[in-house]
């Protein structure tokens, strides 16, 4: 019973080793592999009922790769693989697996037929060595060097076997390439990158629906803070800053400046159910896959962007769902394995959330003997991360697995008023989970996840037992009988915890594409 229960990937919940003055990243560079092929890098990956104002009946989904990118990153900058398949997966059943794939595919052509742009030097004509020849202000711009383009299908049913359709441009249904945004090389060259940048916001039609969605693929500043050198570094912290909520913004930022590439679409609820179960929840997740076969060219052909020929099947090797989950809670030796897996064969990684490790860890910070929750198997973290809470995220046919779960019922909150700690945080603004349903923001992580939501806290929180002392003596959110506030040796400290740097400090837009315009190589 218990093997049967807990099949599930490790727990999102573990933001643990972010307890220090730092927030944690969700997912930077996290597995031995993954770290040899940027590109293909899944960083964060957020699932919302949209909340900008007049899109109540959309759902936004966006996947980000390419962490750390730094402003100056010239002359070739961070365009995205060709050779890659990027992708996001909608479960709508219940049974961990992809019924809906959004396929994103890139491709990046030299200017002038593939010599690139050119100057006369005395009488020869020779190619210009950057991205640009000149100020950049529109879609295509002729001074651009390198016009990088996207395609964007849908598949119904399995994501290699089933249907699959082009999402096209909705005022011409003929085109199906979209334009990619340069990455912002800076104000000499684009002077006005916002604006730049939003003509390359598409509306589209997306295959069996009747109401047009966004999609949008371009740089944009990483809305997420950590000090990644305190994290990794055992937890360097003092107590004294991570259980006092006075200092919940006294750390450091890491990723302060740096960018990341965001892939945008913003989907109609009615196009993301599946209107034969009656669910309103959906489960989503992300995923890169490179090809099997992956030849280096010793000579390379003038106007090639690569080197590489590949070939053969496509090989996963990046998964982003629920945020930490490889970073901090996979064992070592599994994380590769964990990449190439999908939430229906999450059986494999039980031990990881039966027995979590990062409670255990978390003791050596924290100055009293015992401090990890003893409500072995942890059920509380189960229905929280991985199977839905019951009314509030949980699909109708019940798979338990590593995925991000979304009621698209529950009303969006605009930003001023999201709770940072999402349902944990309401529960407790409310007084307890007797009072939930006082509750005036539901709409938050683990149901889905926004980008102002402070996925670490809440992480952290529930870790060490915070949904227990939340829950009360009485299991009203059905996290089991042993998730008692008699099983939680920190008691209400835990509900304190945090790791010193404020999520909702992060700088973000009200409306579509959210992340805000990213840093720019130089400014005058």
């Amino acid at each position: 019973m218990i093997h049967r229960l807990f099949r599930v990937a490790p727990l999102a919940a573990a933001a643990l080793l972010a307890v220090s003055s730092t927030a944690q990243a969700s997912s930077h560079r996290e597995a031995p592999f993954i770290t040899t092929a940027p590109k293909v890098d899944a960083s964060d990956f957020y699932m919302f009922n949209s909340y900008e104002a007049g899109r109540s009946d959309f759902v936004t989904l966006i996947a980000n790769y390419q962490p750390f990118q730094e402003a100056y990153g010239g002359p070739n900058f961070f365009k995205m693989d060709a050779n890659a398949l990027y992708e996001i997966h909608i479960d709508n059943v219940g049974d961990a697996k992809e019924h809906l794939t959004f396929q994103f595919r890139f491709k990046n052509t030299l200017a002038n037929s593939g010599a690139g742009h050119e100057l006369a030097v005395d009488t020869k004509s020779v190619a210009i060595p950057l991205t640009q020849k000149g100020p950049v202000t529109t879609v295509g711009d002729a001074n651009l060097n390198v016009a990088e383009t996207y395609t964007v299908t849908l598949v119904r049913g399995d994501r290699r076997t089933g249907t699959a359709s082009p999402v096209t441009l909705a005022s011409d249904a003929s085109k199906t390439t979209f334009v990619k945004p340069v990455d912002n090389i800076g104000n000499k060259t684009i002077a006005d990158y916002a604006g730049y940048a939003a003509q390359h916001i598409y509306s589209v039609n997306i295959p069996g629906c009747s109401t047009p969605g966004k999609v949008f693929v371009g740089q944009r500043r990483d809305p997420f803070a950590v000090n990644l050198g305190v994290i990794f570094d055992l937890v360097n912290a003092p107590v004294s800053v991570i259980t006092n909520p006075s200092l919940i913004n006294s750390g450091t930022n890491s990723l302060q400046g740096k960018s990341v590439t965001s892939l945008a679409l913003e989907v109609p609820k009615s196009c993301l159910l599946d209107a034969t179960n009656g669910n309103s929840v959906i489960g989503g997740w992300t995923t890169a896959s490179l090809r099997q076969t992956r030849l280096l060219d010793p000579a390379p052909k003038p106007g090639h962007q690569t080197t590489e020929k590949a070939g053969g099947a496509w090989a996963q090797v990046s998964r982003l769902g629920m945020p930490l989950v490889n970073e901090v809670v996979i064992g070592l030796k599994d994380k590769d394995r964990f990449n190439s897996s999908k939430p229906k064969d999450d059986a494999q990684f039980a031990t990881y959330v039966t027995n979590p490790t990062l409670p255990k860890l978390l003791e050596a910070v924290l100055p009293a003997a015992g401090a990890a929750p003893t409500n072995y198997p942890r059920t509380d973290l189960v229905t929280a991360f991985l199977t839905g809470i019951p009314t509030v995220n949980q699909l109708k046919t019940v798979t338990a697995s590593e995925m991000l779960r979304l009621n698209t019922a529950i009303a969006a909150v605009p930003i001023g008023q999201q709770n940072r700690l999402g349902i944990v945080g309401e529960i407790v603004r409310v007084g307890g989970a007797a009072n939930l349903p006082q509750a005036t923001d539901l709409a938050g992580y683990p149901n889905g996840r926004r980008p102002n939501d402070d996925v670490v806290d809440i992480s952290l929180v529930a870790m060490m037992g915070g949904l227990c002392i939340a829950n009360g003596t009485t299991d009203l959110l059905k996290f089991g009988a042993a998730c008692k506030p008699s099983a939680v040796p920190l008691g209400d400290t835990s509900l304190k915890l945090h790791d010193a740097v404020d999520q909702a400090q992060a700088p973000l837009f009200t409306s579509f594409p959210y992340l805000v315009t990213p840093a720019a190589g130089s400014t005058n």
